[in-house]
């Protein structure tokens, strides 16, 4: 069967999936007129319900200097490529200065730089160099927990039992005679224990900090008034300087329960001593005015892993958080049923709301797509991550693709994780004396922690650094790259067809062209078991095949773009296609 593409010309039989564009791929801009010669973002105040954001973990997307750790220098030479890709918005996870004991995430000071990145001049010259590119720039705030080097915290320890300093954060004396047990059992997101027992100036046993992560990361008490002013003026600050907004990490963790009672068995709402407390929202309320009285839409984008999704919504509300990511669609493994019902229950929680769906397959905490598609068992746990789980890339990397462009026509915001749009793996065989992540040391090594998803990216050339780093740099990269990344390069990828970096700037491309896509209503199509078919306004319909059969694609006037060839004009399993259609076929609205 010859496949018709972009409302004309014919692809040749059997060519790549991908190849059924034009010869080269068509710079996909953000607003911008070319990577060299661009117009600023439009004033769209609802650019937001429909962006394509690139996550980038600074120290892991490119190297300007040569020291081997990604910086902001490197990120302001890759603009075009980020330009071309197609994105509205780069997220930095955090670039602050800081010890990195969690990756960035142990904030010393929000208003200087990490020095390995740069400085505060280099912040403000890429957010302005993005800008002209037509790319907006979202910071990351971590306002559950500060890094135990921060003066707060220094100071608390050096003021001691009782003192104003120590109330910022939760100091309480040990259970027992001798305070020798842990003022409560509550649980850790990092393994081990919350809560970390101080030394008096004398020597002798002290109080006891909570820290829901490591001990790095001694928690904030938000009753403080100087905690709540602190981040507003934080907000400010970098909102000042012409961030389009912020991600709030652990958004739903920083009221506790000053009575500190233990963990319920099966805490009702709002119940949880650590955990989705309704003081929040009189919070994030307050964060909303202050992000309302700048120009422009400064969006706040919450962190909200919540197994209630009606709770999750609550954050979304029209004076609270803008978005929120939508974890549970990233958490279900790869299967129709399982994702029909995540799509079905994330548009009915945000549609009361009036708030947009958000969508990811990676991040810098999960294991990559293209690993975790390639599993018996693809959904995704931090409970169930173990060394040496069997993968099978070849299918992760075919479910990959079918999922970007499944994620990619699903209605409201994407968000693209650095190295997906490459179709990088995990990489689990780091040398365990290389893995940095706390997760992996405080699980006694059972976790392989996140730093297989954090290695740096591969650029060009047929061996490590892969472009990463100058030409010449003697400094090797933070985390080694396996040797067999040189066919995943952005070089070796830029020129082919087939290759998931061709389908990702095709994909944002039509996206941005259609005018069904983004955030508009969804209407289900009858289908087959094990295939999500849906139609986004009158003229395009996507078809995601997760069964183990090829199945016919409905009647249609072209194909835009399919993750695989056809297969005697069937599409094959563990596949999608975007068609262009003629009339809105029937089915029912999903808004």
């Amino acid at each position: 069967m010859d496949l018709t593409v972009m409302d004309g010309g014919t692809a040749a039989p059997g060519a790549p999936a991908a190849a059924r564009v034009s010869a080269s791929p068509e710079p996909a801009t953000s607003g911008a007129t070319s990577a060299t010669g661009a117009t600023p973002p439009s004033d769209d105040p609802q650019w937001w319900r429909s962006a394509v954001i690139y996550q980038i973990y600074p120290r892991s997307f490119a190297d300007g200097n040569g020291d081997g750790v990604g910086d902001l220098a490197g990120v302001r030479e890759h603009l075009p490529y980020l330009a071309d890709l197609g994105v509205d918005a780069l997220w930095f996870t955090p670039w602050y200065d800081s010890p990195l004991a969690d990756g960035g995430y142990d904030v010393a000071d929000y208003r200087r730089i990490h020095p390995a990145f740069g400085d505060l001049a280099e912040a403000e010259a890429l957010i302005a160099d993005a800008l002209a590119l037509g790319i907006r720039t979202i910071v990351d705030v971590v306002p559950n927990h500060v890094s135990d080097r921060h003066r707060w915290f220094q100071e608390a320890l050096a003021a001691g039992p009782g003192s104003p300093e120590r109330e910022r954060f939760w100091f309480r004396p040990g259970r027992g005679d001798d305070g020798s047990q842990l003022p409560t059992s509550w649980p850790s997101n990092f393994s081990g224990d919350t809560w970390t027992r101080t030394i008096n100036p004398d020597g002798t046993p002290g109080e006891w900090y909570l820290h829901l992560f490591s001990p790095q990361q001694p928690d904030l008490n938000w009753d403080h008034p100087d905690v709540r002013r602190e981040h507003e003026d934080i907000l400010q600050f970098w909102f000042d300087r012409g961030v389009a907004g912020v991600r709030i990490d652990s958004a739903a963790l920083l009221v506790k329960d000053p009575a500190l009672p233990e963990l319920p068995e099966h805490p009702g709402a709002g119940e949880h001593p650590t955990q989705d407390r309704d003081e929040l929202h009189e919070i994030y309320r307050g964060w909303r005015a202050l992000a309302d009285g700048y120009p422009g839409t400064r969006v706040l984008v919450g962190e909200l892993w919540l197994p209630d999704i009606d709770r999750f919504a609550l954050y979304l509300r029209p004076d609270e958080l803008h978005t929120a990511f939508n974890f549970d669609f990233l958490a279900r493994p790869w299967d129709a049923a399982e994702l029909r019902a995540s799509i079905d229950e994330t548009l009915a929680a945000h549609a009361p709301v009036g708030a947009p769906s958000t969508w990811v397959l990676s991040n810098h905490d999960v294991t990559r797509a293209v690993t975790r598609y390639g599993r018996e068992d693809s959904s995704f746990a931090f409970a169930t991550k173990r060394k040496g789980t069997p993968t099978d890339l070849a299918l992760g990397t075919r479910r990959a693709r079918a999922a970007a462009l499944l994620t990619a026509a699903l209605p409201g915001s994407l968000y693209i994780y650095q190295g997906d749009e490459l179709g990088l793996p995990e990489v689990e065989d780091l040398p365990d004396e290389l893995r940095e992540d706390p997760m992996h040391e405080r699980s006694g090594g059972v976790d392989p922690g996140r730093d297989g998803c954090r290695v740096p990216l591969p650029w060009r050339g047929t061996r490590p650094p892969f472009g990463f780093s100058p030409d010449g740099a003697s400094a090797e990269p933070w985390l080694p790259q396996p040797a067999g990344w040189a066919g995943l390069t952005v070089q070796a990828q830029q020129s082919d067809p087939a290759s998931m970096l061709w389908l990702y700037r095709q994909a944002l491309r039509i996206r941005r062209a259609e005018p069904g896509l983004g955030d508009r209503p969804l209407t289900w199509l009858d289908a087959a078991d094990g295939v999500l078919a849906f139609a986004r306004g009158s003229a395009f319909v996507n078809v995601t095949n997760l069964s183990a059969a090829p199945v016919d694609l409905p009647e249609h006037q072209a194909i835009l773009l399919s993750s695989r060839p056809l297969v005697d004009g069937k599409l094959p399993p563990d596949s999608t296609a975007w068609l262009r259609t003629q009339h809105r076929p029937a089915g029912h609205l999903t808004t």
